[in-house]
């Protein structure tokens, strides 16, 4: 296929051969399988901010730090250098994500690298050495669906531990390997301790899972994952390798009128964020 000209630098360099042809084009990047040697890999070019739809970037954003000052005031400031810089911290936030979670042992795909707004990494082929499947696109059995779930709570762990919280995690950012479910689209990625939404991006994240796979699973629709391990994080409890009961008691006046009206502005938006997901992934790459 015809190479992308963001794509065309990458292999003047010799880090990409050829591009073989697209995955996929979401909300914040295109997709496509490229060969690099004897290697096939992805290569991600995200979008210019103009051209992405992911809403409420800046809540993504907030707690971020950026060493130099320079760039951390131009920022601020909104100046053409200030924006270039703040494309280069989304961009780069992925990268050092993914580096970050595979160290800490949760299932992502391997990064090689971002290159002016075009990142490397492995891609995650099924048992038969295709493309990988989204999880969306996946049935299961019920003692799959438990099996899973439980991997994905794993990792979710993990990422807290490591300071991370994906954000936006969904059926529609988890790919499906031979071993199981691998978690991918970070750059929205939330610094858990600085970020103050860190709370209910988590409980997101958390519940979105639960849902999908409690369609296969129905007892899993129960469970309250996500307080117990937002409880555990603020205790200082919460270990990569702590066990989890899906098990939460509520304190008889944790609950007020302010909280619910809160969670069902909440459960209201991250509806409209859901369906907005279903009506992308139906549309042709």
């Amino acid at each position: 296929m015809k190479t992308p000209k963001r794509i065309q630098p990458l292999i003047e360099d010799g880090l990409v051969d050829e591009v073989l042809r697209q995955l996929m084009s979401g909300k914040e990047a295109t997709v496509y399988m490229v060969r690099c040697g004897t290697e096939i890999r992805c290569a991600k070019v995200y979008k210019e901010a103009s051209q992405r739809s992911f809403k409420q970037a800046v809540q993504y954003q907030e707690g971020r730090k950026v060493r130099n000052s320079r760039r951390a005031r131009a920022m601020e400031k909104g100046s053409k250098f200030g924006r270039s810089q703040q494309e280069e911290v989304w961009q780069n936030a992925e990268v050092d994500a993914l580096y970050r979670l595979a160290k800490a042992g949760v299932r992502v795909p391997e990064p090689f690298g971002c290159f002016d707004g075009v990142l490397l990494m492995e891609l995650i082929t099924d048992d038969d050495s295709q493309v990988a499947p989204r999880l969306n696109d996946v049935s299961m059995s019920a003692e799959q669906a438990i099996e899973d779930h439980d991997i994905i709570m794993r990792d979710i762990v993990r990422m807290l531990c490591s300071g991370i919280i994906h954000g936006d995690l969904s059926e529609f950012n988890v790919l499906v390997d031979e071993y199981g479910p691998v978690i991918i689209d970070l750059p929205q990625a939330v610094d858990a301790a600085a970020n103050n939404n860190a709370q209910r991006m988590l409980s997101r994240d958390v519940n979105n899972m639960t849902t999908y796979y409690g369609q296969y699973a129905p007892e899993l629709l129960e469970t309250q994952y996500a307080k117990e391990i937002w409880a555990l994080y603020e205790a200082g409890d919460l270990h990569p390798d702590s066990t989890l009961t899906g098990l939460f008691e509520e304190s008889p006046d944790a609950t007020d009128i302010d909280t619910v009206l809160r969670e069902i502005q909440t459960a209201l938006i991250e509806e409209e964020e859901r369906q907005e997901r279903i009506r992308e992934s139906l549309e042709p790459d």
